[in-house]
């Protein structure tokens, strides 16, 4: 396929996305007349609506200019940083954010796109294909907000910078999804889960249900947690296995 600055002038591309944003001509018989793709056809008339009267294709003639060795070097050093982060056991991150880093390198002044990232990337060998997620089909456990809460915690090193891991303790809502508490502890305590049952309730009120994991903080024995009198005692949920 020839370049569209080959096949059309200037003032042809304007006179038809003129006649476009008046609603003379719909966008499908327009990209078949200029044999363009949607994405394109955005970006040109994104182009021609800023300026109509400057707008011009004839850019395209212009080879892209290539990028120093010193921005290459510093892509590839900031991918090779990542790399780390990915591959550390300890660290809950398990995907490359390239946006985060286009961003880091833009405030040193370094401009380069998100596609030429993702092409070194590949290159280096610091890229993970996005699998491929299955349908949303989870279970709604409730019909109302406050029905049953599902609370859990974490221990992970939740930074590169950290020295030591931190355990989060959550607690979420399973009707709305909502996060009703997180917080980092130092330890997963019974005082730590305490603190945030009683910031929670006080936050949001008394709860129909609480759903734990196996912890023994949760357990419940009988014998050891009954009190006489008191046959139908309330007690928390254990998660299933």
């Amino acid at each position: 396929m020839s370049q569209l600055h080959k096949r059309f002038s200037d003032e042809q591309i304007k006179v038809l996305f003129q006649s476009y944003c008046q609603g003379q001509i719909r966008r499908a018989d327009l990209q078949e007349m200029l044999r363009i793709g949607k994405s394109r056809f955005f970006v040109l008339l994104k182009e021609y609506r800023r300026d109509p009267e400057a707008f011009s294709i004839v850019y395209e003639r212009a080879n892209p200019q290539r990028l120093s060795a010193e921005v290459e070097a510093e892509i590839k050093r900031g991918l090779l940083q990542e790399k780390e982060i990915v591959q550390d056991p300890d660290l809950p991150i398990s995907g490359y954010n390239y946006s985060a880093m286009r961003d880091r390198l833009q405030k040193r002044g370094i401009e380069v796109s998100l596609t030429t990232i993702i092409d070194r990337a590949k290159r280096l060998g610091c890229h993970k294909p996005r699998r491929k997620r299955k349908s949303h089909d989870r279970e709604v456990l409730t019909a109302s907000i406050g029905a049953l809460v599902q609370h859990d915690a974490s221990l992970h090193l939740w930074s590169p910078l950290a020295k030591v891991k931190w355990t989060l303790i959550t607690s979420i809502d399973d009707y709305s999804r909502k996060i009703l508490f997180a917080d980092f502890f130092p330890r997963e305590t019974t005082w730590a889960h305490i603190q945030a049952a009683q910031t929670l309730i006080q936050s949001y009120g008394l709860l129909l249900r609480y759903y734990v994991d196996s912890l023994r903080v949760f357990r419940f024995v009988q014998g050891r947690d009954s009190f006489p009198g008191l046959p139908n005692q309330g007690r928390l949920e254990k998660a299933r296995p």
